[in-house]
């Protein structure tokens, strides 16, 4: 296993450094915003904050499980404090919104740096209760993640600078490609200071807080304030609710959204127990994960280029059925009588491929359907039964024994994703006289000869 997770993480960055090398041949001219000093100065400042916020969070990633499993938890016990880092993220996912709004952006992120930080030093502790109370924070702390940093630079970019609008997926796009680079290297590093240096599981953890101190330094000492319009919870749910049940393609796309990243949650807690005891080097696999990832992105904006022009809906497809072998595969190779470690590690490595052409599948498909107005209620719809999901699979498996239980757990995320490939199936039916669900054809080409059939 050792061999085969670097030899397969460098194939993968590779064929990721390739594409991202044939794409800078394509792309058109520098745009006017490179031109633009005032706008790479606040880019900077954006960055200078997020980024470190970003890497302190892909650091926890590859050791986690692991931490747990050195302090002589069981895995049931470890799956009730994954669910707890679950139920947190759906309480305060639900309010996060709102809750920067009002608290303001900017002490938002600093909150976030602060409520991380205590996260980190309290996986020192063996206490269970400890232990259960830093998951509960790594909750309240993901969901400020997601939602203040965004807020605060789509505010800032129009409201004080006046920049256009259309600059805004200049930032976020570049801030997705360095934070594919940061997840890899994150990886990297947290094997460094795990293994090399005989650290120990705890050590990515520590290091991730002088990370989450020099962002919050730098909020405080180079960001403005700023606050949302306060808005009623139960009227953004309710509004939300409305849109979510009066059309079938957003009540589609809020199904597979649930199905597809429950089973994704259960994934990421089952993919160190069910490599560690080959000897994998758990920071180096994860590094791979996140190289798979980033192919699957490279893949998905090639796809979708003026010269193969597929479109999203046909790739969201892809990426669920990639997912559903995946764990077809995965009932096979986590047999107890004949594991095959270098099988399940293939199956997860195409579990990550399908994640980065999933994810931007759905967020332009998201975007088409769900109005700008509705989309933070919808949102919270939809994040309630993927949560859900994750926390009833996994209290599952708390109640099973190890090995069938995580053979069967494989068997049972796979019958989800069945389901959600049927969803895709109704969704795919319906974006064939939907011009909306589809990108536009290039020029000289009809929509429908720019729509291949599958």
């Amino acid at each position: 296993m050792l061999l085969a997770s670097y030899f397969a993480c460098a194939l993968l960055l590779a064929a990721c450094l390739g594409l991202e090398l044939a794409a800078c041949r394509s792309r058109p001219p520098a745009a006017p915003h490179h031109a633009n000093p005032a706008f790479r100065r606040f880019q900077r400042g954006y960055y200078c904050v997020y980024l470190p916020a970003l890497a302190a969070d892909w650091l926890q990633g590859p050791y986690l499980y692991k931490l747990y499993q050195h302090y002589r938890f069981l895995e049931g016990q470890i799956a009730i404090l994954y669910v707890c880092g679950f139920a947190s993220s759906i309480l305060f996912g639900l309010v996060s919104s709102s809750l920067v709004d009002q608290l303001g952006r900017k002490k938002s992120c600093i909150l976030f740096s602060f409520t991380y930080s205590i996260c980190c030093l309290a996986k020192l502790s063996r206490d269970y209760l400890v232990l259960a109370a830093g998951r509960v924070l790594a909750g309240l702390s993901t969901a400020l993640l997601f939602s203040a940093f965004e807020a605060w630079y789509v505010h800032e970019h129009v409201e004080r600078y006046d920049f256009p609008t259309e600059w805004i997926t200049v930032t976020f796009s570049r801030a997705a490609f360095w934070n594919n680079i940061i997840a890899v290297g994150a990886g990297g590093a947290a094997d460094f200071f795990a293994e090399w240096l005989g650290l120990g599981p705890v050590a990515p953890f520590m290091v991730s807080i002088p990370l989450l101190v020099l962002s919050g330094v730098f909020a405080v000492k180079n960001w403005d304030e700023n606050y949302g319009k306060k808005r009623a919870f139960s009227k953004t749910c309710g509004d939300g609710l409305k849109c979510l049940l009066s059309d079938r393609r957003v009540l589609l796309l809020g199904t597979i959204q649930a199905l597809f990243e429950s089973v994704i949650y259960i994934f990421i807690f089952l993919w160190t127990p069910v490599l560690d005891p080959h000897g994998a080097p758990l920071g180096i696999v994860f590094s791979g994960f996140m190289a798979a990832s980033m192919l699957g992105s490279s893949v998905y904006h090639l796809a979708i280029s003026k010269r193969y022009h597929l479109q999203p809906i046909h790739l969201l497809s892809l990426a669920v059925l990639l997912v559903f072998f995946s764990l077809f595969m995965l009932t096979f190779s986590t047999n107890p009588s004949q594991e095959s470690p270098s099988e399940s590690f293939l199956a997860f490595l195409l579990i990550e491929l399908s994640c980065g052409l999933y994810f931007p599948a759905m967020g332009f498909l998201r975007q088409k359907v769900v109005p700008e107005k509705d989309r933070l209620g919808v949102m919270n719809w939809f994040r309630l039964p993927l949560n859900l999901l994750a926390c009833l699979g996994l209290l599952v498996l708390h109640d099973s024994d190890r090995q069938t239980g995580t053979r069967s757990m494989f068997g049972l995320c796979a019958a989800v994703a069945l389901l959600a490939l049927l969803a895709v199936g109704r969704l795919f039916a319906l974006s064939r006289h939907d011009a909306e669900l589809r990108l536009p054809a290039p020029l000289g080409q009809s929509d429908t000869d720019a729509t291949p059939e599958l």
